[in-house]
């Protein structure tokens, strides 16, 4: 494997194998979530009660994606502490791998399957922060203006994969049986890992930094614990670690995922609120650019606490759209979770829509199209989604049939949204994350993701209160409908926030240097 830098501005060479590899990757990773939802209620969740099982397959796949984007934490260190990207890519693969092949063998047997599904969320989340950084590594400064072409060929890739998948593999479900349509994304997963290791020898590899002394970690760790006055930090620190201890507590009546996460929440935002109010009694114990760049990335962090309820609502594609789309009309031979290929042709038309059409006419008009505002605008646009999916479903409730065809329009908007938010996201995470931190800062970025599930899961529950159904009763609504509007609002006001706090920050350039 090379070291060495291209420093012609041209498209690195071994970018294709790096997309190839995303492309089957993602083929596999989104045939089997898009059918997971409806292979749960039909085939494995059987002997729940017929009025329990959606919500169950809800809490199910929502679990599994909190999974998936709980693991880039892990992939993200052992990268930069030890094995670095392309290694730990390579070998998580061949753990996701496993895990498919226990989905189509298991298909009938519910421990089996669950191992399945945790195989697949450790080796897809593990490799989540790597393989978008790893692209970023094979950029220098010399042409880094192409970066932004190649995250979103990287985009746009991986939704051309999702869009076969999702035509496919539900009419494998239905024609050929959850065995074939779990061991076909398997097959193509192993596809992914071959053409990997085809172009071992040309990547870049940005070494790992094993036993740093100046890790976030340890930057944050001195922060805290360092003496010298009052400590408001260190207290505030530690109220997070009371909080998450109850939170764990509460995992009985929570769920243990649910309740897991909610410490993990709880832990990060005192955490990460108490160290930077001392962070600069690191000073002299690290070296100031290792402090300012733990700054930059608590910086970060703020933003991307503001992303999760995007999240929330676009994941909700693959569970509450999938069982809406199942009650409206639509042709026999039409499966529900197929209509989820509307999202990845989508992306696939709006991203060069976007860069050669819609960007460039409004720079033309004077307004610069900056990676923050586009993610305002694209928050602000998966609430409006969902308040078209909530007018539906009140259409519904009310004895109206609607053709399943009414849900393109909510798809629209919501993919546009995506763009914005989802393709921006990666490349500006990217861009933001000082050297030594960027598969931490991308492991955080996928974190959004898990927290944006994790939002679900509580409001799942809540609902399953008496006292906040008869509350929903008395509005009018179905609880459903009813849910879709909450996070329709959860999204425009985390939008308003979002917006406020984005105009002052001040975006750097951490691309590598040549």
């Amino acid at each position: 494997m090379t070291t060495s830098t291209d420093t012609a501005a041209r498209m690195p060479p071994q970018i294709p194998f790096i997309i190839g590899n995303e492309g089957c990757e993602r083929f596999s990773f989104y045939g089997m979530r898009n059918v997971l939802t409806t292979f749960l209620i039909s085939y494995l969740l059987l002997d729940v009660a017929e009025a329990d099982r959606a919500a169950a397959a809800k809490d199910v796949m929502h679990t599994f994606i909190i999974g998936v984007y709980f693991f880039p934490l892990l992939g993200g260190w052992i990268a930069d502490r030890f094995i670095g990207k392309y290694n730990t890519i390579f070998y998580l693969s061949l753990i996701y791998c496993a895990g498919h092949a226990c989905l189509a063998m298991f298909e009938g047997y519910r421990p089996g399957f669950y191992v399945g599904l945790g195989l697949i969320a450790l080796g897809s989340g593990g490799i989540k922060p790597c393989v978008s950084s790893f692209v970023g590594d094979q950029f220098s400064q010399h042409n880094k203006h192409l970066a932004k072409f190649v995250f979103d060929a990287f985009y746009w890739i991986i939704n051309f994969g999702s869009f076969f998948a999702s035509l496919l593999i539900p009419l494998l479900l239905k024609q050929a049986g959850p065995s074939v349509a779990f061991g076909v994304p398997g097959v193509l997963m192993f596809i992914a890992t071959v053409v990997l290791w085809l172009g071992r020898k040309q990547y870049i590899i940005v070494p790992a930094r094993s036993a740093d002394p100046n890790a976030f970690s340890r930057v944050i760790r001195t922060a805290l614990l360092t003496g010298g006055g009052a400590r408001p930090g260190l207290v505030l620190a530690a109220i997070g670690v009371v909080g998450a201890a109850v939170a764990v507590a509460m995992a009985p009546s929570l769920g243990v995922v649910t309740a897991l996460c909610l410490g993990l929440v709880i832990l990060l935002v005192f955490g990460g609120g108490g160290a930077a109010l001392q962070l600069e009694r690191a000073r002299g114990h690290h070296p100031d650019d290792d402090v300012d760049g733990v700054r930059a990335v608590l910086r970060v962090l703020v933003l991307f606490a503001l992303v999760t309820p995007f999240w929330s609502l676009f994941d909700q594609k693959a569970s509450t759209w999938v069982i809406q789309a199942g009650s409206m009309v639509k042709p026999d031979w039409f499966q529900p979770s197929q209509m989820q290929a509307l999202n990845p042709m989508l992306v696939m038309l709006l991203i060069p829509f976007n860069n050669l059409v819609l960007y460039p006419s409004l720079r033309k008009l004077g307004v610069e199209v900056t990676a923050l505002r586009r993610m305002t605008v694209g928050i602000v646009f998966s609430g409006l989604a969902w308040i078209v999916v909530g007018a539906m479903q009140l259409a519904m409730d009310a004895g109206t049939p609607l053709t399943i065809v009414w849900q393109v329009l909510p798809y629209a908007l919501l993919t546009f949204g995506e763009v914005l938010v989802s393709a921006t996201g990666l490349e500006f995470a990217y861009s933001q994350a000082p050297p030594k931190m960027k598969g931490a800062l991308m492991s955080f970025w996928n974190l959004s993701v898990t927290i944006g599930n994790l939002w679900v899961l509580l409001a799942n529950g809540a609902v399953k209160n008496d006292a906040v159904t008869s509350a929903i009763a008395g509005s009018g609504m179905s609880v459903i409908a009813f849910q879709m509007f909450f996070f329709a609002a959860f999204a425009f006001v985390a939008a308003v926030v979002f917006g406020m706090v984005s105009s002052r920050y001040r975006v750097v350039d951490h691309y590598r240097q040549a």
